[in-house]
């Protein structure tokens, strides 16, 4: 009996099929991406309790539309960005850069966002991403895989019940609206491109 796991290709490589020159393709897209969570961790969008960041959307929808290898090295290469003291996160440069910034409160959701950008592309390639049920089932792993580092770290320097009041529970609603608009757009997208290549 055979026991292979079926893969599936992410959606970027139906969008943008690897070329002659894979190494290229891959570059582009970990800076692109990289400038997007760039981007995401600077808006700030009303949502109740408190407002918020697009960066946890991000985070999930780049996991799952790049795969687990080039979804992880997205995140990764914007840590790294982070790192040399390239002012990337929220909150940066007034509340400071570089990994004494990274080593403070947020640390913990930084790696989080590894964690779930990796989990979440990994079940992309294994057609996740391709049902409304697998898809959110996805992103709420990926959403609680990104929560849970953050408040550990967070219980290390404030203690475990601020960490739960401070770091958690503003942010239930934000995530559960987050996670489902995130799984709403993989959905969405793989239709278009589905109908957009199918044969006529």
């Amino acid at each position: 009996m055979s026991t292979a796991i079926v893969t599936h290709q992410p959606l970027i490589d139906r969008l943008w099929p690897a070329a002659e020159r894979p190494l290229v393709r891959q570059a582009i897209l970990v800076v692109l991406g990289s400038l997007l969570l760039w981007a995401s961790a600077k808006a700030q969008v009303p949502m109740w309790p408190v407002p918020m960041t697009m960066q946890s959307f991000v985070v999930l929808v780049l996991g799952m539309g790049y795969g687990f290898r080039l979804g992880t090295a997205t995140v990764v290469f914007y840590l790294i960005e982070g790192a040399v003291g390239l002012p990337v996160f929220a909150g940066t440069p007034e509340k400071g850069i570089g990994l004494p910034y990274m080593m403070g409160p947020t640390g913990g959701y930084l790696i989080g966002f590894v964690i779930a950008a990796g989990t979440v592309g990994w079940l992309a390639e294994r057609g996740w991403d391709r049902s409304l049920t697998k898809a959110v089932a996805a992103m709420a792993l990926g959403s609680v895989l990104l929560l849970v580092p953050g408040v550990a770290w967070l219980a290390v320097l404030i203690g475990g019940a601020k960490a739960v009041s401070l770091g958690l529970t503003p942010f239930i609603v934000g995530t559960v609206v987050k996670l489902a608009l995130a799984a709403a757009v993989m959905l969405l997208a793989w239709r278009a491109v589905e109908a957009r290549q199918r044969p006529r």
